[in-house]
């Protein structure tokens, strides 16, 4: 039986393997009508069919057959049969158009946004709560996208959407980058780190002046949106800790807390860190202490699918987070 292997779609036209490597560049609308007349096995109810006159129709399978250089129907003045040649491509041709059609609609999901992909970066601090339900959020209600997903620091981020790497980052708030949009996913307390064997874990509210002379993880200058609003916190009440270690990640502060090296003050959204020998307390403050998570991108990002992405960022279900 002859093979029909396609090679290329157009909107209207598809490049064919026959066979061993004879190339044929097909009409998708011959292609329709061989198959409504092999349907019909009529010209005048496939021409009505199609909203077009009988000779028409008529030229266009012959062309078909001239492309092919096959004969696909017999003809007698009673009736009109399928060739075997007919019937061969006939298989072929209704595969043919179900890939054309969805080719169409993918085309149209892209257009919109519900189709393609999307690169996103993303700091450690996104996996403690707010990612996976952004995943979860992102395969109900935009499941035709798919995510491409890397961890990256806010720095390399921010150079990496000016470049065109990726699409959008999931960082702390930046400062400066006024090319970049921006929306506040997660807003989080920030909390007191305590060694659960600690004296301090015994208080429900803690205030800072507690902290006074205590051994203190500070956040690294390199973490410099948490290191500053630490730093901002202790100088506003007055307090003098002892700064014992200075490191960058809220993981690896976590595990100093837990080793009975210090207190630390640090996101809510670390308790999902599961340290078990730390316990978390929020601070009595005259004012909460809020720490932001932000998804940011270039106002110019031509990716269709970014718009439906800000869209499932933007909703309730996967925002506002740990207040």
């Amino acid at each position: 039986m002859t093979s029909i292997r396609p090679i290329n779609l157009s909107p209207n036209r598809i490049l064919m393997d026959i066979d061993t490597g004879i190339e044929l560049m097909l009409d998708l609308g011959q292609v329709r009508s061989f198959v409504t007349v092999a349907s019909e096995l009529n010209f005048s109810r496939a021409a009505r069919r199609l909203n077009m006159t009988q000779p028409p129709l008529s030229r266009q399978i012959r062309l078909l057959e001239q492309e092919l250089d096959v004969v696909l129907f017999e003809r007698t003045s009673r009736r009109v049969t399928l060739t075997a040649a007919g019937h061969a491509f006939l298989v072929e041709a209704q595969k043919l158009l179900a890939q054309g059609d969805a080719a169409k609609t993918a085309a149209r999901r892209a257009a919109r946004g519900s189709a393609g992909s999307i690169r996103i970066a993303f700091i450690g601090a996104a996996t403690y709560g707010f990612l996976p339900r952004f995943i979860e959020e992102t395969r109900a209600l935009a499941p035709q996208i798919e995510l491409e997903l890397v961890q990256m620091e806010t720095a390399e981020q921010l150079q990496s959407i000016n470049r065109g790497e990726i699409d959008m980052g999931l960082s702390r708030p930046l400062s400066g980058a006024h090319q970049l949009e921006s929306l506040s996913v997660v807003r989080e307390l920030m909390m007191l780190a305590i060694p659960r064997a600690h004296p301090l874990a015994a208080r429900r509210r803690p205030g800072l002046d507690a902290l006074n002379n205590m051994p203190i993880i500070m956040f690294s200058p390199q973490a410099r949106y948490l290191h500053d609003k630490v730093t901002a916190l202790i100088a506003e009440h007055g307090i003098t800790p002892r700064i014992v270690q200075s490191i960058t990640h809220s993981q690896a502060i976590l595990s100093l807390v837990s080793a009975g090296l210090g207190l630390a003050i640090v996101p809510a959204a670390t308790r999902n860190a599961c340290f078990d020998n730390v316990v978390f307390r929020p601070l009595d403050l005259r004012h909460q202490c809020i720490a932001e998570l932000h998804a940011i991108w270039c106002a110019e990002n031509s990716n269709p699918a970014l718009p439906e992405i800000r869209d499932v960022i933007a909703g309730s279900s996967v925002s506002g987070l740990s207040v």
